[in-house]
């Protein structure tokens, strides 16, 4: 279908990005998701949190009228709904890391000039520091059986806390309709070669920008995915619970198979880096930066799935083999293409294409099953979760985990996601880049707020109540001191951001460097500010 292999040039102007070719069938490359100093934190003192009475309804309570009533969908969860374990917590991140889009990450940074071993070890140290702020979010939702959007109050205010929470949603409804164009792609696959070569199904709609036949299969794989996401929560954990060995089982193969047929992996794995030291360094911290980007979404709102762990120690071992599983699999990702150098005289970097090219119809239909399988286990997951509870924090009279979801899915529609896969440079440069200037601000707030200036204390009864008179009520709802280091942190970004717009003609070295390191740089200014703030506020008060 209708989207190139996008490949990551963090260093480069916009006109070395290579740009889509709509006839080509690759597919772009997923760069998804910094820490506090170790020293800085306080130590981890689980104390048992007082629950508000919830609904009985295992995994997500019944929705109610009253925004902050116990039997909410963002209720504080009893013990008794907290069935995660340590292997469903790591279930789901499998079913996040195998997909399409993470195949193609330490492959890309090859294809810039790494060694292989530069660009896996590029990948995994991304994934340890994303792996810290990812475990230090989601101990607040264990500890007190929150989610995101309420968790997001205790900084923010409880009026506040809708502009985290819908900035998240917004970014979640565009990567749910990418990684739906993704799963569309698979069911083209399918198709009979006549209808796939059909000049009449393929001619591009100009006020659609795709053609007729692409999107058809988009809005088909669309629909696939409601009867899962109209379950909720209970219907993810059971997805992402019994996909994961199928999963693994599925790669293994695929690896196993290019490995007999190849006689190896090809030249690819012993191929020296063609990069001089200064020329990866300057390509190294870029690519950093938006492999961190990869999971900066799921790094704020966490909560929303370890609120169901059973313990902080489920929580944490879940998540901790995420450096290793996306090692693993981008691994897999540039071993195996490598191999097809070797198998068909060609490189083919889409596993898409490739499956297409095994041939075979049982191989072809297992092969789209384990393509649609992954592509639903991280998108569900990943892009409806967050945008549903933000909804469901904005109104809870109106909404409900279901109808959060299914709008999201509507809006993920709106999104276009053919338009945003159209060049590398809309992509990388506009929405992963762009994105994570926003994901790394809210970040660090909350974890400054969290650990120092609440000391892992927070009163749950307060992040419920509108009163004048509540804990995080703040002034009219919103904290100021919140709401300005978020925009503190943005705007170093914001000149970079438009000059890869091209609105900008050109701008200092600096705001490129800082566009560059986007999600660092925002992270810690926006933590540092929030704390100086907090700070002075809490000396005017004598607190």
């Amino acid at each position: 279908m209708a989207s190139n292999c996008l490949r990551l040039r963090c260093d480069l102007p916009p006109s070395a990005a290579s740009a889509r070719n709509h006839r080509s069938n690759s597919l772009p490359i997923k760069l998804n998701h910094p820490r506090l100093p170790a020293t800085a934190i306080p130590s981890l003192r689980f104390k048992s949190a007082p629950f508000r009475p919830a609904s009985s309804l295992p995994i997500v309570p019944k929705a109610n009228s009253d925004p902050h009533a116990a039997g909410s969908d963002l209720a504080p969860l009893p013990a008794s709904s907290r069935t995660f374990t340590a292997w469903d917590m790591a279930s789901l991140w499998v079913g996040l890391v195998v997909g399409v889009p993470s195949y193609y990450l330490a492959g890309s940074l090859v294809d810039l000039g790494m060694a292989w071993w530069q660009g896996i070890s590029t990948v995994f140290l991304a994934n340890l520091v994303v792996l810290f702020p990812l475990i230090l979010t989601g101990v607040p939702g264990t500890q007190y059986g929150i989610p995101f959007p309420v968790l997001a109050r205790a900084a923010f205010g409880v009026r506040g806390a809708h502009v985290p929470t819908l900035l998240r949603a917004l970014v979640g409804c565009g990567w749910y309709g990418i990684e739906t164009w993704i799963g569309g792609e698979a069911i083209f696959l399918l198709l009979p070669s006549a209808l796939k070569t059909s000049a009449s199904a393929l001619a591009v709609i100009s006020w659609l920008g795709t053609s007729s036949l692409e999107f058809s299969c988009f809005i088909i794989f669309w629909l696939a995915q409601m009867g899962i996401v109209l379950r909720g929560m209970e219907g993810i954990r059971e997805l992402e619970k019994y996909s994961a060995p199928i999963l693994i089982f599925l790669s293994s193969a695929l690896l196993c198979w290019a490995y007999v047929k190849a006689g190896g992996f090809g030249r690819m794995l012993a191929t020296p880096s063609r990069l001089s030291s200064s020329e990866f360094w300057k390509l190294f911290f870029p690519s950093l930066t938006a492999n961190i980007s990869f999971w900066a979404t799921l790094a704020l709102n966490i909560p929303d799935f370890t609120r169901f762990a059973r313990s902080q120690k489920d929580q944490i071992l879940g998540q901790a083999g995420l450096p290793i599983f996306m090692g693993a699999f981008t691994f897999l990702g540039l071993a195996v293409t490598s191999a097809t150098e070797v198998i068909f005289g060609r490189v083919i970097s889409d596993p898409i294409q490739l499956l297409g090219q095994i041939g075979g119809l049982s191989t072809t239909v297992i092969a789209i099953f384990g393509i649609s399988l992954a592509t639903v286990t991280t998108n569900i997951a990943a892009n409806v979760v967050a945008p549903a509870n933000a909804l469901v924090n904005l109104s809870p009279s109106v909404f409900t985990f279901q109808k959060g979801a299914l709008l999201t899915a509507f809006l993920g529609i709106a999104f276009q996601p053919w338009r945003l896969l159209s060049s590398s440079e809309s992509f990388v440069y506009t929405w992963l880049l762009g994105y994570s200037a926003i994901m790394g601000p809210i970040g660090g707030i909350i974890l400054a707020d969290y650990y120092l200036v609440k000391r892992m204390q927070l009163d749950v009864s307060s992040l419920y109540s509108e009163s004048p008179d509540g804990a995080y009520y703040y002034q009219k709802g919103f904290n100021g001191a919140a709401i300005a280091a978020l925009v503190v942190g943005v705007l170093p970004i914001l000149p970079g951001f438009l000059h890869k717009l091209g609105i900008l003609a050109s701008t200092s070295p600096a705001f490129l460097a800082a566009y560059n390191n986007a999600w660092f740089v925002s992270f810690f200014i926006s933590g540092v500010v929030y704390l100086i703030l907090s700070s002075s506020e809490r000396r005017l008060k004598g607190v």
